[in-house]
């Protein structure tokens, strides 16, 4: 958002993390899964008892588990059968309780999964409220979105996520009066209520005939985009209409990228798909990520990411297209199965170090062929952009720049025009001339 002329910023850096001494490379994306028959609208990964992990996705009308030795998918959709199609505005939202995993899309019933028993999902028991958003919030599974009361959210019974009848072991609704539709609930150990216009924390009374004390912490500031809500440890992070912000625990939503990104993103972003605005977190680092698709994209697929380094206080733009965006564990695989990936080991996108038999969660996504991988191929090309400069009417010329960087093949050119309101003319791509050297040491 701010002028980069003789300045310490820049708008152009692309496809780089930073660091607090400069910036690092980013990762090319690497196919590791089959397709799935459609485009993914959505996905999760639970953790068994036993360590191993169970890889979920969605498409429209479908529910697929993959394989951990092939990554094939198979069809876990209940009974086998269709769902009615999600809302061209919506995504599936799954989470995890304990050994089950829950899904939902408000065209249909809850769905659950026992990892240690289902073939294939179920309807959940209860007739829990059909609904579009899904958390955990201590010990209750929470629904929001409802289809049938879009201005109240729902939660189960106390460690029962069978039990929706209120006033049954502390399973309960509250009708929200104001502050509009609710666009989404943040889970964790309290919980935060999104809806258009206003925010509010629900916060567990053990003992209490409220169950949970409900009250608002912003007023006129609501959630923009219902799958831009992010939650990185302790930390909530969202995008509103006034731009990203973040919600520290016990705290008020604080603003992240005022004056920093929020009018260069909101005039990007195209705010008829805002399905594809998909937030989520990097859990082996300080970052979060959000996908978007902005008004030059193609239908269906995002093909920006916004990232935001939150112990560093800053963000950076990734140039990456796919279907969705999502943090993903992989089990492990042996080399009799990687055939089943690729044509061949030597064809295999993904390095093989990365096939770790229990590793942390990455950054991982669907790209337009439904094929799912994670950012963990070569780096990718790298713009870094100075400042404009200037002299004060004087004119500049340059015989020559030098590159800070270890990377092994750096080209550069300048860039120059007359006046601010003149257009940027661009030079030549060289490569660097290797005839300086850098003095490492002396004797």
């Amino acid at each position: 958002d701010v002028s980069d002329y003789e300045g310490q910023t820049t708008q152009n850096i692309v496809n780089a993390l930073p660091r607090g001494d400069g910036y690092g490379p980013f990762n090319s994306f690497a196919i590791l899964s089959q397709a799935l028959p459609a485009a993914c609208r959505g996905g999760f990964y639970a953790l068994k008892s036993d360590g191993s992990i169970a890889i979920f996705a969605g498409t429209s009308t479908k529910l697929y588990l993959a394989s951990n030795t092939d990554y094939s998918w198979s069809d876990v959709s209940v009974g086998a059968g269709t769902y009615s199609a999600l809302s061209s505005t919506a995504q599936w939202q799954f989470v995890q309780f304990g050994n089950l995993v829950f899904a939902t899309q408000a065209n249909a019933v809850l769905q659950v999964y026992d990892l240690s028993s289902s073939v294939a999902f179920a309807n959940c028991a209860g007739s829990p409220p059909q609904a579009a958003y899904i958390s955990v919030v201590g010990r209750f599974l929470v629904l929001s979105g409802l289809l049938s009361n879009p201005f109240r959210i729902q939660w189960s019974g106390l460690n029962a996520t069978t039990t929706w009848t209120s006033g049954v072991n502390s399973s309960d609704f509250q009708d929200l009066p104001d502050g509009g539709i609710v666009r989404g609930v943040g889970g964790g150990e309290s919980g935060i209520i999104f809806q258009d216009q206003a925010i509010r924390r629900m916060s567990y009374i053990p003992g209490s005939p409220l169950i949970f004390q409900i009250e608002r912490i912003a007023q006129d500031k609501g959630l923009f985009a219902p799958y831009s809500i992010i939650r990185a440890g302790d930390l909530i992070f969202f995008h509103s209409a006034h731009g990203f912000h973040k919600i520290a625990p016990g705290g008020v939503p604080e603003q992240i990228g005022r004056e920093k990104v929020d009018r260069t993103f909101f005039d990007d972003l195209d705010k008829t798909e805002l399905r594809m605005f998909i937030g989520c977190s990097d859990p082996r680092s300080t970052r979060v990520f959000w996908a978007y698709k902005s008004t030059s994209g193609v239908t269906g697929l995002y093909d920006k990411i916004l990232g935001y380094d939150y112990a560093l206080e800053r963000f950076f733009p990734v140039a990456m297209s796919g279907e969705y965006l999502l943090g993903m564990s992989q089990p492990g695989i042996t080399l009799e199965n990687l055939d089943s990936i690729s044509a061949s080991i030597d064809a295999l996108e993904a390095t093989l170090d990365s096939f770790a038999v229990s590793t942390q969660p990455l950054i991982a996504q669907f790209n337009s062929d439904h094929k799912m991988g994670f950012f963990s191929g070569s780096y990718l090309e790298a713009t870094l952009e100075s400042s404009e400069q200037g002299t004060d009417g004087q004119r500049i010329r340059v015989k020559g720049f030098r590159p800070i960087t270890d990377a092994a093949t750096v080209y550069g050119s300048n860039s120059y025009r007359e006046t601010q309101q003149a257009t940027v003319t661009a030079g030549t791509e060289i490569l660097i001339s290797l005839d300086k050297h850098v003095v490492l040491g002396e004797c």
